[in-house]
This record gives structure tokens, sequence and C-alpha cells, in this order.
């Protein structure tokens, strides 16, 4: 069994920071690309911004120069850091990544189950 635990979400001013986590454990081979996704009430998941293990980063237009993705390969970790934060941010964050748990499987998305942010004053 593959887990993906994320932390680090909660209520927040305009303007602040907040920083979220997410491990990977469980039955892992090995883990490619990982990364947020973030669903406000009433629309659909969203890309956030990914990372592979190398380091090449993507990130959606809307959070570029505010949020910073970063992963640990050797503990299987995966952050966010949000700065700047806008109520347009609200929303439940979901970590992502592609595991292959035996050298001959073939690589499936794993989800977190969220966590929630709200950027309020």
């Amino acid at each position: 069994q593959v887990q993906l635990v994320e932390s680090g979400g909660g209520l927040v001013q305009p303007g602040g920071s907040l920083r979220l986590s997410c491990a990977a454990s469980g039955n892992i081979y090995s883990v490619n690309a990982m990364g947020w996704y973030r669903q406000a009430p009433g629309k659909e998941r969203a890309f956030v911004a990914t990372i592979t293990p190398g380091g090449i980063t993507n990130y959606a237009d809307s959070v570029k120069g505010r949020f910073t993705i970063s992963r640990d390969n050797a503990k299987n970790t995966v952050s966010l850091q949000m700065n700047s934060l806008k109520p347009e941010d609200t929303a439940v964050y979901y970590c992502s990544a592609k595991i292959r748990v035996r050298p001959w499987t073939s690589e499936t998305p794993y989800w977190g189950q969220g966590t929630q942010v709200t950027v309020s004053s």
C-alpha cells in the first residue's frame, strides 16, 4: 500500500504565508514527478505546481512568483511554500505523486487526502 499524507494547511490572512508538506510512504520502488493541485468550492481540481526528481519545476501562471515547490528525494517528500497569499488561493490542496511499486510495474498516480487552505481577513 502507498500513502500520501499532507500537512500544513490552515487559515491565513491575505498577504500571509503557509507551507504545505506531503510525505509518501509504503511499498515504494521509485517516485517520479510530485506535485500539488487544488480544488476551490464549486470548481474542478486544478494544477498548481510539479517537480521532477531532478528538480525541474512547473507552475500554474496564477501562482508563479508566489509559490515555490521543493522535494527531498531521499525522504519521498514534497513541499509547497506559499507566499503573498490571496483570497482566490482558498481551496483544498492535494498532493500527488507518480509512483512505481515494483521495477516491472508501471507508474501510477497517487493522491493525498487533501488539506484545506483558507485565505481570509
